[in-house]
């Protein structure tokens, strides 16, 4: 198996005179749960579109397992499974005849077993009990389940998953992830576009995030969190012997949320700094040394919601 799962250099697209996609190099892991975030319109579903070989791109080169699209498309696409903006389905047919269709027009799907697939399909999505209800009576979520059991009709090596969890209720929200967990655990690469910050954080192992356009960051779930500023928490009944200490350090202070407060918390206020390369060990200590009665303290980088803001200069959706 190749190293990379899907493979971008210069990748950009034109429609007229705006670039939707400019110069983007991707790359996704082999065996990846790889979240591709970014507000909307900054470029997601067109760059999937491309790898797909759906449209052409205006310059740059993709490769997906490995072959060189969209001319390898024969070969690539039976080893795909996608959503990609949202299923269609013939709205007066049952979930299970649906799948059927889409089957039987897949060439390498073998008509004896249709029937025992379309099946398994339902039930690893939570559908076997609707397999036999039309379509136009799905809600949302039960039409994205039968998207995504479409998908997994045939064992894939890449699938590819644009809002994988639109139009889901908790509890089928939960379902997907799983979903997607088991298919890493048997060595499926999955990409998933996504706006909802804390779904992709639960599951994906990399990330890559576009901002109009461009690709602005990739790395692990691991690197994205340890990037950006760092800050330290302290909790003292002491805050201006605090304060003093950490000014004294050469640490950048910062207003802490419920500082102004009339009354401090039970534990004493509050003090935030920033944290330069030193250990925070030895902000602590010398927090001690001066006599500081310390009841709490924490040191963490900028959560990943901060950091994809500071990327994108958006906000992005972290409720479930």
């Amino acid at each position: 198996m190749a190293d990379f799962a899907i493979e971008t250099q210069g990748l950009s697209k034109r429609f007229r005179s705006q670039l939707a996609v400019d110069g983007i190099d991707l790359a996704v892991p082999a065996g990846a749960v790889f979240g591709f975030l970014g507000p909307n319109g900054s470029g997601k579903t067109t760059t999937i579109r491309m790898l797909l070989g759906l449209v052409a791109a205006s310059s740059g080169s993709a490769r997906v397992l490995g072959t060189e699209m969209p001319g390898g498309v024969g070969r690539v696409l039976p080893r795909v499974g996608a959503l990609v903006e949202g299923p269609a389905f013939s709205p007066f047919l049952s979930g299970e005849a649906n799948l059927r269709r889409f089957d039987a027009a897949d060439r390498g799907a073998p008509g004896r077993s249709r029937g025992a697939r379309v099946a398994a399909a339902l039930d690893r999505v939570g559908l076997s009990h609707a397999a036999g209800k039309k379509v136009h009576a799905y809600s949302l979520g039960m039409k994205q389940r039968l998207g995504l059991a479409n998908a997994l009709l045939m064992p894939r090596d890449l699938l590819v998953l644009d809002e994988p969890t639109n139009g889901l209720d908790p509890q089928g929200t939960r379902e997907v992830r799983g979903l997607i967990r088991s298919l890493a655990d048997d060595g499926t690469t999955v990409f998933v576009s996504s706006h909802l910050l804390a779904e992709v954080e639960q599951i994906c192992s990399h990330l890559a995030v576009m901002r109009a356009g461009r690709l602005v960051a990739q790395g692990t779930l691991d690197e994205f969190r340890s990037a950006g500023d760092a800050s330290v928490r302290v909790q003292t009944p002491d805050p201006e012997a605090a304060r003093a200490v950490l000014a004294g350090l050469g640490l950048e202070l910062e207003q802490a949320a419920g500082a102004d407060a009339a009354a401090p918390p039970p534990g004493g206020a509050l003090v935030v700094a920033r944290l330069d390369e030193r250990p925070p060990e030895t902000v602590v200590a010398a927090l001690v040394a001066a006599g500081v009665r310390v009841r709490g303290f924490e040191a963490a980088h900028a959560s990943l919601e901060q950091r994809f803001v500071d990327l994108t200069g958006e906000g992005f959706d972290v409720v479930q």
